[in-house]
């Protein structure tokens, strides 16, 4: 099919489908038809921002979020949609923590996955148990971005929350005050790191290293289990959503990939949006996960494989509000590279992959008098692209059948000079992917392919293709060889 524009709603093919998703600026929501093009008219969104602290600080009020996402149903129930809704499905960012009691209040704020105040306890974990095998078991590292150093560092700062509480992640806390039920998708309980990447159950070594148990969480339901509300209050507040079934909350990551076309193992997709990431879906778990990467289950038969970064549209935003400067730059990112560009290892809240040390924190390196606001914007931007490059570089044996590369998010969309840059310290083709609200339109389409597995997709609409400048591989190769030896030195070190 065509590629994905939007449509009015007498062009749109039933059934309709209600797509929600919570990131990290905001919550969105949208109506998609059958082949998964938006409903023009049919969207909405509430802006938000996590709470940080200079203490490693990340989260958000969960109560909020549900008030934003009830907001977006409020004003997508419009009447001229009659009976068309046959499925509401939701994503959250991954690797989300709330504590909640026996009610389903929460007691604890929703820890977002930049949140590394527990980075000591993911120290001790680390010599506690076998790395090694709790790598090739859950697929994740022993890391703060994961739920059992959070569990630690909450039993030692907040016992009795810790000892009272069940742990839910932002997605069934949303559910449950509006469904009544609950339960966790898939790919959400993967993002934990505490589930078994081949077989599906909780990691038992885990839990018993954080004195929990699987009945504190939430059943697991793969994606194409669907809910039901339990009570009538979602059809008295939303008329149009009350024939809906409600899909199990899936990760942003996961619906992602699926919105930017890279469904198979022949396409990866680059993430950059606040966060970042790269990602290969596969049929079937790897037999070996790479060293710093990460592999999650998503349902009963496909993983997706790759690794995530904490900072690209993060750093963008720190030039601009700390630095003062703007994000209007264009030329500054497509100019002939300088050796004289600052050197700048970009961990602003902690990195992820490769190298996990949540601890980490932004170097700048060769700036000095004559180093201008251009230089500085620059340097970062390629220090962005270099920690992807790390990722890929890990990933290329053990998918090697991924030629293309697929890039959206923020960044890509008010940056896409950027994607230069990229292609050029990847040393392969970057196409952008153009559509908007690519992660919202794969969560519609994860529901989609429950709904209506007989309709032809639309494909997304995609921009330019960045090709890798030949003459700049020695400049990103000396750079990336010095990037691995300043955080050997001052992060690993």
């Amino acid at each position: 099919m065509t590629a994905t524009t939007s449509i009015g709603l007498a062009e749109a093919i039933d059934p309709l489908v209600v797509a929600l998703d919570v990131g990290s600026t905001g919550t969105r929501g949208g109506v998609y038809d059958a082949t998964g093009r938006p409903v023009r008219g049919l969207r909405h969104k509430v802006p938000h921002a996590f709470t940080t602290r200079p203490d490693g600080t990340s989260e958000i009020d969960p109560a909020q979020v549900l008030r934003e996402v009830a907001d977006i149903l409020d004003a997508l129930d419009d009447s001229r949609l009659g009976a068309r809704v046959r499925g509401v499905a939701l994503d959250t960012f991954a690797a989300s923590l709330v504590g909640v009691d026996a009610a389903g209040t929460a007691v604890t704020a929703c820890l977002t996955y930049a949140d590394s105040r527990s980075a000591a306890h993911a120290a001790a974990l680390r010599e506690e148990l076998d790395v090694r095998a709790v790598h090739d078991r859950t697929g994740t590292m022993i890391h703060p971005s994961y739920h059992a150093p959070r569990l630690r560092w909450l039993a030692a700062t907040a016992p009795d929350v810790a000892r009272s509480s069940s742990w839910w992640s932002l997605g069934e806390y949303v559910y449950f005050h509006l469904l009544g039920t609950t339960a966790v998708g898939t790919s959400t309980a993967a993002w934990t790191g505490l589930l078994d990447r081949r077989t599906g159950a909780w990691d038992t070594e885990l839990l018993e290293a954080t004195r929990t148990s699987p009945e504190r969480f939430s059943p697991v339901h793969d994606p194409g289990a669907p809910l039901t509300p339990a009570t009538g209050a979602v059809a008295r507040r939303w008329p149009t959503l009350a024939g809906a079934v409600w899909f199990p909350v899936v990760s942003d990551g996961f619906a992602s990939n699926v919105g930017a076309g890279a469904v198979d193992a022949t396409s990866i997709a680059a993430a950059a949006a606040t966060s970042g990431a790269l990602r290969v879906l596969l049929d079937a778990p790897p037999e070996k996960v790479p060293d710093g990467l990460w592999s999650y289950r998503v349902d009963a038969g496909r993983s997706l494989l790759g690794g995530a970064l904490n900072d690209v549209g993060r750093a963008v935003t720190w030039l601009s509000e700390t630095l003062r400067i703007d994000g209007t730059r264009g030329a500054v990112l497509l100019a002939e590279p300088s050796a004289t560009t600052p050197l700048v290892l970009p961990y602003l809240s902690g990195e992820r992959a490769p190298g996990w040390a949540g601890d980490a924190r932004a170097v700048l390196t060769g700036v000095g008098a004559a180093t201008t606001p251009d230089d500085l914007y620059r340097g970062t931007l390629e220090g962005v692209a270099l920690t992807y490059a790390r990722v890929a570089d890990r990933l290329a044996p053990a998918a090697p059948r991924a030629d293309r590369i697929v890039a959206s998010g923020r960044v890509a969309k008010d940056l896409p000079e950027w994607l230069q840059i990229l292609a050029d310290v990847l040393g392969r083709p970057v196409t952008h992917v153009t559509a908007r609200r690519s992660t919202l339109r794969g969560t519609a389409l994860i529901a989609l392919d429950v709904l209506a597995p007989g309709v032809a997709r639309s494909s997304p609409e995609t921009g330019a293709t960045y090709e890798p400048v030949a003459g700049r591989s020695g400049y990103y190769a000396d750079r990336g060889a010095r990037f691995a030896a300043l955080y050997d030195a001052l992060v690993r070190g």
